[in-house]
């Protein structure tokens, strides 16, 4: 039986007040908007190659999606609500896989998954697409509640291994970050082919859920990616499909607003809880 997930089973995390925090929280943003991340975090090279080589079977998107899914949101939930220890836990969790990330001798570019260069690129583009996602569903935000959240955004960084003192100083530095990196975004034919096939088009799942999503992924998917990377996958959009998409996502945004606020906070809350469930129970926590 799936476990009940009550508000007082998640802590609070100090920083932002804790109901302007979760009001802003959007769960399907997460479920609608994870592919279009993952393209951008293999944008960069290194990451591209470290995905693709991977050897870590357990974690593979293409042999085991749903568990990859798992590990990805309960990250991310850990991260935005987590304690200091939960955390810690999932660091050294997430690191155990880790160690077996980096590039061999016939790898086209070097990399390691313990780089704290890289790190920061996957954390400042889940910062990126949850960012989006705000202004997408709800417009206009106040500056100061932006502030707080980009000074906790730090988190996706330190959740993994970078040091607190690589995330850019504010969301102008950010800006001039992201804009530098864009310059180094690029795929070689296999992580295209592998971003095309397997994220896009849903290569790991079942011919029906293929059938019953695969454009409603693809839709989503570019909608979410900023033109650099649609162009660098040769994905194509128009100012019409843009139009259509923003008003689609200010309906779910509406919709949101009008949830309750467990409703909102789904799947988060749950993954936090069974996060800390397995870690009582000695399971692996990715």
């Amino acid at each position: 039986m799936e476990q009940q997930v009550r508000p007082d089973d998640v802590p609070e995390v100090p920083g932002l007040d804790a109901e302007r925090r979760r009001r802003y929280m959007a769960g399907p943003a997460a479920l609608l908007g994870g592919p279009a991340n993952v393209i951008m975090q293999l944008g960069l090279p290194p990451v591209g190659r470290g995905v693709v080589e991977s050897t870590v079977e357990s974690g593979q998107y293409v042999l085991r999606p749903r568990k990859r899914g798992r590990t990805t949101l309960t990250y991310l939930a850990v991260a935005m609500l987590g304690t200091d220890e939960d955390r810690v836990a999932y660091r050294e969790a997430v690191d155990t896989s880790h160690r077996h990330v980096r590039s061999g001798p016939g790898s086209p570019v070097r990399y390691n998954a313990f780089d704290p260069a890289l790190q920061l690129w996957v954390a400042a583009c889940i910062y990126r697409g949850v960012a989006d996602s705000m202004a997408l569903f709800y417009g206009r935000i106040e500056d100061n509640l932006l502030d707080g959240f980009y000074r906790e955004s730090a988190r996706f960084g330190t959740t993994l291994q970078v040091p607190e003192r690589l995330w850019p100083d504010d969301r102008a530095g950010f800006a001039r970050y992201w804009d530098s990196m864009l310059e180094r975004v690029s795929y070689d034919d296999e992580v295209r082919r592998y971003l095309l096939e397997q994220v896009v088009g849903l290569g790991p799942y079942g011919v029906v859920e293929r059938v019953l999503f695969g454009r409603v992924n693809r839709f989503f998917t570019i909608g979410f990616l900023p033109q650099r990377f649609r162009d660098e996958l040769g994905l194509s959009w128009s100012p019409a499909r843009q139009r259509v998409f923003e008003a689609v996502m200010r309906g779910i945004g509406g919709l949101l607003r009008l949830l309750p606020q467990r409703w909102r906070a789904y799947p988060f809350d749950r993954y936090l809880v069974d996060m800390r469930r397995r870690q009582a129970a000695g399971e692996p926590l990715v």
